[in-house]
């Protein structure tokens, strides 16, 4: 397994960098109404390429197929398993053998309702324990997004109820500004 994370969101020429990548991958960034979102959605895309390269020698642009929840996988590689992730701060994308999901978040601050939503007691009592709260949260909230983008649903059921550490592994890093979560299974 490789994990990449960028923070360079605008260390690279956008328009050089499209004209680089798939079609099918320049359509989607297009359809971002900004250039943050354009710049993230294509650098998401040259880590995955960086990644196949490094791990499996794949030097052309992949194509995307995907499931009825939108989880992609590479047109021609049933072998080859990835999930891409951003925030306003980086970009992660994880390549596998097997099954993989990644998220990656921004710490910041947080409503008590999504709280309430989102997490279940034992969550809730440790975030409230924490000297840093925000982090904290955000950590618990990459494991459960990493865990619904490895089974490929997405968050379609309980979100209190994804972490399941006695069915899934986590690797979780904290950066200053942002945490991200590899979720794969044990």
């Amino acid at each position: 397994m490789i994990t990449l994370v960028s923070e360079h969101i605008w260390g690279f020429d956008l328009q050089a960098a499209l004209a680089e990548i798939s079609e099918q991958r320049r359509e989607q960034a297009l359809k971002f109404k900004f250039e943050q979102g354009q710049r993230l959605c294509v650098l998401a895309y040259q880590l995955l390429k960086e990644g196949l390269r490094q791990e499996y020698g794949i030097t052309y642009n992949p194509i995307f197929d995907y499931n009825e929840h939108g989880k992609p996988s590479i047109v021609g590689h049933p072998k080859i398993y990835f999930n891409l992730s951003h925030c306003k701060e980086a970009v992660a994308c994880v390549i596998s053998d097997r099954p993989v999901g990644v998220d990656v978040e921004c710490i910041r601050e947080f409503k008590d309702s999504l709280i309430n939503y989102t997490m279940n007691d034992e969550e809730r009592t440790e975030i409230a324990a924490s000297a840093t709260p925000e982090a904290t949260f955000i950590r618990f909230w990459t494991m459960k997004e990493a865990t619904a983008k490895l089974v490929g649903t997405g968050i379609t059921h309980d979100v209190k109820s994804l972490i399941n550490p006695t069915k899934y592994k986590y690797t979780t890093v904290e950066r200053q500004r942002y945490i991200y979560t590899v979720c794969e299974y044990l």
